[in-house]
């Protein structure tokens, strides 16, 4: 059997690699926010001819939207965002456009004061706390008969804020290279990577707790490798049928849900390695009272 707990500290190694790479570019790069968070104006044109994205930019520039972002969505389509607009100059835009490269159609047209802005920013903020907390409490709770409980509801939480933490900082690099913004969909993708990962991680706690109960081994770190390797597979299987989905939703949906499908699929994969390995490890990291050894690179596979 795969002595996966044994080489547990050059699994937190790798993670912990990982987690300073996204918490460097989250402080380096940062999120952009969208209209939702830092207030402005977000307009959906489609033009009738090939339009391509430089020329209108440039044309933008010309009407005095220097600052303006510009995104392509495919078939004439384009993602344009600005300071807040009035009616009278969303109006006098498309007048300008229309002169220029012809027939469009406004497919939406939505815009954000600074007050709803902060208020998004404040309730996105407060969602994802409150979500934390109560998985917390849940997990200790689900956990109750099992010798410390609170380990269980704790692990899973550690795991949470890395699987999140390695989305947002992954995010940041494709931001800053694609000039993509977060919106409501990136925060919809946050949350649903906290449950999936609750979800992976409960069901190897569960294995963890059958096994315990069957009296598989007198060691608990054997009891949880036993626990990792059984359910593995079972994790694999139905994180890569949901990766397929949300490579579906990416590539025929389009930018309207492009951050959810984007950040949902790179908080699956470190969902799925955190789940299935670093969280069950912790267990037996916490178990064993090794915390010291983390001020130490691993020299050896630890049995």
């Amino acid at each position: 059997m795969f002595d996966i707990v044994g080489k547990r500290f050059w699994f937190y190694l790798i993670t912990g690699i990982l987690a300073l790479v996204s918490i460097v570019a989250l402080a380096v790069l940062g999120l952009k926010p969208g209209i939702e968070f830092s207030s402005g104006s977000l307009l959906n044109l489609k033009f009738e001819q090939e339009v391509q994205s430089a020329d209108l930019k440039a044309e933008l520039a010309n009407l005095g939207y220097d600052r303006v972002i510009v995104q392509t969505t495919g078939g004439g389509g384009f993602l344009i965002r600005t300071g807040e607009l009035s009616g009278n100059k969303k109006t006098e835009m498309e007048t300008a456009l229309k002169e220029k490269f012809g027939e469009l159609t406004e497919a939406e047209f939505s815009s954000v004061s600074p007050l709803v802005a902060g208020e998004t920013t404040s309730n996105a903020g407060i969602a994802v706390a409150v979500a934390a907390v109560g998985i917390l409490l849940y997990v200790t709770w689900a956990f109750r008969r099992m010798p410390k409980p609170f380990h269980y509801g704790t692990c899973t939480v550690i795991v949470l804020i890395h699987d999140v933490l390695l989305a947002a900082g992954v995010f940041a690099i494709l931001g800053q290279i694609m000039g993509w913004e977060i919106n409501l969909m990136f925060i919809t993708g946050i949350l649903t990577i906290i449950g999936y990962s609750v979800n992976n991680t409960v069901v190897v706690f569960d294995r963890v707790r059958e096994n315990l109960q069957k009296g598989v081994s007198p060691s608990f770190e054997v009891v949880v490798n036993n626990s990792i390797v059984e359910t593995l597979s079972r994790c694999l299987n139905t994180s890569l049928t949901t990766a397929f989905a949300l490579l579906a939703l990416l590539f025929f949906v389009g930018a309207s849900i492009q951050n959810f499908a984007v950040v949902f699929l790179i908080g699956l994969i470190a969902g799925t390695f955190s789940a299935t390995i670093i969280a069950p490890s912790l267990l037996v990291t916490w178990e064993k009272r090794e915390w010291g050894r983390f001020l130490k690179l691993p020299s050896s596979p630890v049995s």
